[in-house]
Parts: structure tokens; C-alpha cells; sequence
């Protein structure tokens, strides 16, 4: 699975993104999708989940009630619409498909398949 993530930028404080995550010759449906987030200097942090119908997420607490995943497996795709940004959101935001089966996938080391990173910076 090769994954495109998208939607990245600049933006104030307060303000909205919406990052997505595309896959070619495989389609999503398989896999959990997850989104993670490495800001400079930091470890790479789980940020949010989706499960392979789109019925259940998960988030880090850190953007609960900020953030929203979904995914479009019509159309091969995955989102995280981000609102209420914070400048400890700044980060490069990566998405990632796991076979996971038994448990809900949080870590990094449970996805096999990741895309490039797209940058987000918010700025105060």
C-alpha cells in the first residue's frame, strides 16, 4: 500500500485544517487507519484511529473534541479534519494503515504501511 497524506499548512491559532490520506493499488477497507504526529524534537505520538467500516475512532486526549477522522472507503481515502488548532499542534502529521485484528491499534509499531508527512504549523 503506498499512502498519500495531503492538507497540510499554515494557520493560525483557532483555525482548521483538513489533512487526507489516499492509498493506491490496495484498497483501504483492509486496514485500520490511524493518524500520527511528530513535532520537532519529540517522539512520534498517536494522534486518532479509525476502525475498517468507519463505526468506532479513537483519540489521544490531547485532540478529543478537536479533532475528527473518517474515511471514504469508496473512495480509497481517509480524513482528519482539524479545528480549534493549537501551536502544540504544530507537527508533521503522518497517516498509517494497520492489519491489526485482535486489538485496536495505538502504537506506531502495530501499522505497516505509512505515508510521507504532511507539515502543520500553527502559529500563535
Amino acid at each position: 500500500v503506498q499512502l498519500q497524506a495531503s492538507g497540510g499548512g499554515l494557520v493560525q491559532a483557532g483555525g482548521s485544517l483538513r489533512l487526507s490520506c489516499t492509498a493506491s493499488r490496495r484498497t483501504l477497507s483492509y486496514y485500520y487507519m490511524g493518524w500520527f504526529r511528530q513535532a520537532p524534537g519529540k517522539e512520534r505520538e498517536f494522534v486518532s484511529l479509525i476502525n475498517r467500516s468507519g463505526g468506532s475512532t479513537v483519540y489521544a486526549d490531547s485532540v478529543k473534541g478537536r479533532f475528527t477522522i473518517s474515511r471514504d472507503n469508496a473512495e480509497n481515502a481517509v480524513s482528519l479534519q482539524m479545528n480549534s488548532l493549537k501551536p502544540e499542534d504544530t507537527a508533521v502529521y503522518y497517516c498509517a494503515a494497520s492489519l491489526a485484528a485482535m486489538t485496536t491499534p495505538t502504537k506506531g509499531d502495530e501499522y505497516r504501511y505509512w505515508g510521507q508527512g504532511t507539515l502543520v504549523t500553527v502559529s500563535s
